[in-house]
């Protein structure tokens, strides 16, 4: 590789090798466990239709965070000192939004804009001056256009972010940071087209597929451990009150909690027995990684992650009272949140081998007409069906065999033809 003006920070792609997802990695992670908390404990306070809202925008905006700096580390090295220190940063920055989360549509909305744009315009930035200087013969000339162009892109969606936290007002605000996430989600689909830089293509994104996969595997292990850490947090609440008074009726509760953990069970079961190590595969050996990395990952994974959300809420709300008939925020949660992550798991599935998943697709249909059951059975009885209908997804894929080499022939060639 040519020398640069930074040598060395740059990652070098080895054929057929996949990157190992390095300790400080995982530790930046960390924070985004407590953002994701906090995003469930927002949607258990905000209990309605714009309350749901705001909780999807506030993911959206941490998922883009978290995902552009996915990026940038299947670039960069992170075992090299500067960006480790930017990584190091960037938590800290996190840090401050996630514990502003709570209150973003009140009185942290500015820490909450003020935290994204330092994210987005100061890793872009970083990149641009690690990039600087290359020569024109240089492998890495494209990928430092590429920033040039994002970093142009992510001074707009940060001002816009940072105006939104000034602006009084939860409508006003929503819409302002509905914009600045625009911006970041519609930049990648358009290839970050800035006058006079061009735009770019995916294939510039030369991505280590199989480190890309990995990382955004591990978002979502990070939002099941936020539902099971939910679960287990609140029978550990109902153990020391109510389970703990001698005569009370604790079936419903017991029962509660094992449909609880049963259905995390089936949503990990469902991403981990075979799509997701499949897919890595699958885009590890792609043409095009950079493609597959935008459309089936950095688009579709925050909706599994929202789903996952939705279910650690209901699953809150459950155990608290197994027996409420008829509570519609409850039946919400319950049934949207495997319906939420089943069709963010068919979209991914459809994105990586073109294929449309049957039993997804007759879950989503079971889900949707669990809806007319729902005014009329306890909310334990619901949550148990809502978990059976994903557990028979799994077993559906489980009996269907290991389809993934055929799948991955065929599809190749319909992405990259």
């Amino acid at each position: 590789m040519a020398q640069t003006a930074q040598p060395g920070l740059v990652r070098e792609h080895a054929a057929h090798q996949r990157q190992r997802v390095t300790n400080i990695e995982l530790f930046f992670d960390l924070v985004f466990v407590f953002a994701i908390t906090q995003l469930s404990n927002f949607l258990l306070g905000h209990r309605t239709v714009v309350g749901a809202l705001q909780a999807a925008l506030l993911l959206v905006m941490v998922w883009l965070l978290w995902a552009y700096t996915t990026w940038v580390t299947n670039w960069f090295d992170p075992g090299k000192i500067p960006v480790r220190l930017l990584l190091l940063a960037l938590m800290l920055v996190s840090l401050v939004l996630s514990a502003a989360l709570p209150n973003a549509f009140r009185s942290s909305g500015l820490l909450v804009g003020s935290a994204y744009a330092v994210m987005q315009i100061g890793r872009s930035l970083f990149a641009v001056v690690a990039l600087r200087g290359q020569p024109a013969s240089s492998d890495y000339r494209p990928l430092a256009r590429n920033f040039q162009r994002i970093l142009a892109w992510c001074c707009v969606s940060g001002a816009l972010a940072v105006v939104g936290g000034l602006v009084q007002g939860a409508g006003p605000r929503a819409a302002l940071w509905l914009a600045a996430a625009g911006v970041d989600v519609l930049g990648g689909a358009f290839g970050f087209y800035t006058p006079g830089l061009g735009r770019s293509s995916t294939q510039e994104w030369n991505i280590e597929g199989g480190h890309f996969a990995e990382r955004c595997q591990a978002f979502i292990l990070i939002a099941l451990g936020e539902s099971i850490v939910v679960t287990g947090a609140t029978l550990a609440g109902l153990l020391a009150g109510p389970l703990a008074r001698p005569g009370a009726a604790h079936a419903p509760t017991v029962v509660a909690f094992l449909v609880a953990f049963g259905e995390s069970a089936a949503l990990w079961w469902l991403y981990f027995d075979r799509s997701a190590e499949d897919a890595a595969r699958f885009i590890a050996a792609s043409r095009d990684p950079g493609r597959l990395g935008r459309s089936a990952y950095h688009y579709i994974h925050p909706v599994m992650v929202g789903g996952i959300i939705l279910t650690a809420a209901a699953d809150d709300v459950l155990l608290a009272a197994p027996g409420a008939v008829g509570v519609s925020s409850t039946s919400w949660f319950i049934l949207g949140g495997p319906a939420l992550y089943v069709a963010g798991h068919l979209a991914f599935k459809l994105a990586i081998w073109r294929r449309i998943s049957v039993p997804r697709v007759a879950a989503l249909v079971v889900l949707g007409l669990l809806g007319l059951l729902a005014p009329h059975v306890t909310a334990l009885a619901l949550a148990a069906c809502a978990a059976a209908t994903v557990v028979a997804v799994a077993l559906a894929d489980h009996l269907s065999g290991h389809p993934a080499a055929a799948e991955a022939d065929e599809g190749q060639g319909d992405l990259e033809g």
